[in-house]
């Protein structure tokens, strides 16, 4: 009797056939579609009884749609943070995007010297970034985190600790631990001085015959104020010189350009005046306040540099062709200081009479067709992100939306699903885009998603 209803329950359960014509054309490849299918079949036959057809369609077309939503796919940022993590940091300039249609769409000397013998991968963007640096040598690796883990490997290969303060300690994205990416190289972290306080004095005591090197991380994305004292660069240095120790600084963010030459009061220090306080490397991230892609560059004493190319890690940790294409790209146009082409530092300066300008346009043409919502400009505050400049807020203007026949929630994921996705936040019982963050050949994208979601 119970092998019969087994069975009976089994040929209850559709072929995989039937629900690939039940579901017609669809975008995915079939290999994928096919093997959703199945996996929801066994977990339907892993369940006591089988729903109706209806709804397994159902189930398969929701897991459809949330399979297709995960695929990498560019997305209107109307949060108001320029440097987005999760919207993949900085956005690339159009150099960039032009040298990766040429090097990507077919062959490229990147590691072919075109005198006809075999060349050295990245050996020009290398030396463009010495020079922007004020450096005797550069060179790049996958990210930020690599290039620390890559110097940290090679300075302790004999030595195991590694002196840093315990309020630089910084935690990254993704929940990542600065102490403990270096522990991952199998070093040892010699923590010093106080989260709040650390002195010259900490870090000398610090120092013993296991020491490998002196490492110090800019707080990029966090502050402290009140009763604090970090020891200067200059100071650090000096100390480091009478030790003879290698001397590091993880400055994060990468801000090439002086902040205030950005109308950003807070100061983000550079590689070029790190290294010229003493520091024997700096590396830093080439998608933040660089404005390229993922990189991790590496800048310093030249005899440094090349050890560390030698180490056997440097191979895992160089970058592709196509990262090298948008990185030079870049490095290009800081050196001939073209800042307005690229495009994290451009939103940053976009000046507030032209956000207003845009909003009162945006909201002209939705009042004329959108009388299902409240539409109003109003002003905002942006932020730079990515783990940069903490406590500078951008002034700025955002389009607020009170939708009258659905919540704020529901308005919110109606735009989310629009193609490209147009992403906001909520506050202030308002749905809010702030336009420092979206681009001006977007405003049109904007208002016709907005549209169709008050229709909806």
């Amino acid at each position: 009797m119970h092998d019969r209803i087994k069975s009976h329950r089994r040929r209850r359960i559709p072929a995989v056939t039937r629900i690939l014509d039940a579901l017609g054309h669809c975008d995915l490849p079939r290999p994928v579609i096919v093997d959703l299918v199945r996996r929801k079949l066994s977990e339907i036959r892993a369940q006591r009884s089988v729903p109706e057809f209806e709804s397994i369609m159902v189930l398969v077309r929701r897991s459809l749609d949330e399979l297709r939503a995960s695929k990498l796919q560019p997305v209107i940022n109307g949060t108001g943070i320029v440097i987005h993590t999760n919207f993949g940091r900085a956005p690339l300039p159009p150099n960039a995007i032009r040298a990766l249609g040429e090097i990507g769409s077919g062959y490229s000397n990147l590691e072919y010297d075109l005198r006809g013998e075999r060349g050295r991968r990245g050996s020009y963007v290398e030396g463009a970034l010495a020079l922007l640096c004020k450096a005797d040598a550069a060179t790049v690796v996958n990210n930020c985190a690599a290039a620390l883990v890559l110097i940290v490997r090679h300075f302790t290969r004999t030595k195991t600790d590694v002196v840093i303060s315990r309020g630089e300690l910084v935690q990254i994205g993704g929940g990542f631990r600065i102490g403990e990416i270096i522990e991952a190289t199998g070093a040892k972290l010699r923590e010093v001085g106080a989260t709040n306080k650390t002195t010259l004095n900490d870090y000398a005591r610090a120092i013993g015959p296991n020491t490998a090197m002196i490492l110090k991380v800019h707080r990029s994305n966090f502050f402290m104020s009140g009763f604090v004292e970090s020891a200067s660069t200059e100071k650090i240095n000096d100390l480091a010189r009478k030790k003879g120790l290698p001397f590091v600084e993880d400055l994060g963010s990468g801000a090439i350009v002086a902040t205030k030459e950005l109308g950003i009061a807070d100061k983000e220090p550079t590689p070029a005046e790190a290294l010229k306080s003493g520091v024997d490397l700096v590396c830093f991230s080439g998608d933040k306040l660089f404005g390229g892609p993922q990189a991790g560059i590496i800048a310093g004493k030249k005899r440094l540099i090349a050890a560390l190319k030698d180490e056997p890690l440097f191979r895992a940790l160089r970058c592709d062709k196509l990262s090298l294409a948008a990185l030079q790209a870049t490095v290009d146009l800081h050196l001939n200081q073209k800042k307005a082409q690229i495009p994290t530092l451009a939103l940053l300066q976009i000046s507030e009479n032209e956000l207003r300008a845009r909003a009162a346009a945006i909201c002209d043409d939705l009042s004329k067709s959108c009388f299902g919502l409240q539409i109003t400009s109003g002003r905002g505050t942006a932020k730079t992100g990515g783990g940069t400049l903490p406590k500078s807020n951008l002034p700025s203007v955002t389009i607020d939306i009170i939708p009258k026949n659905s919540s704020l929630g529901d308005f919110a994921a109606t735009l989310r699903a629009w193609n490209p996705p147009v992403i906001g936040r909520i506050a202030g019982d308002k749905f809010k885009l702030d336009l420092r963050t979206i681009f001006p050949h977007q405003d049109g994208v904007v208002i016709q998603a907005i549209m169709a979601a008050c229709t909806k």
